[in-house]
């Protein structure tokens, strides 16, 4: 249990690590290679996050079969009302 707390304060830090880049970027103050250092910094944070949450999506349908569950319903498909 608690490699996955890690693994959800990973995450977490890198979303939030993310934004900044993406502020810093959106603010327009950075000069070109900073902005590019940055850029390449985005790209593998988000790759890290991406793959963090696909393990977490296919940890949940494995759950869902395990526990007898016939059907999945993609997180795209959920209604939020």
């Amino acid at each position: 249990m608690t490699e996955s707390k890690d693994k959800l304060k990973d995450f977490e830090k890198s979303m939030q690590h993310l934004e900044k880049i993406v502020g810093q970027m959106e603010s327009g103050e950075l000069g070109l290679e900073e902005s590019l250092e940055r850029f390449e910094q985005g790209i593998r944070l988000a790759k890290s996050c991406q793959d963090t949450l696909a393990n977490a999506e296919m940890r949940v349908e494995q759950l869902i079969e395990k526990n007898g569950l016939q059907q999945t319903v993609a997180f795209e498909e959920i209604d939020e009302d």
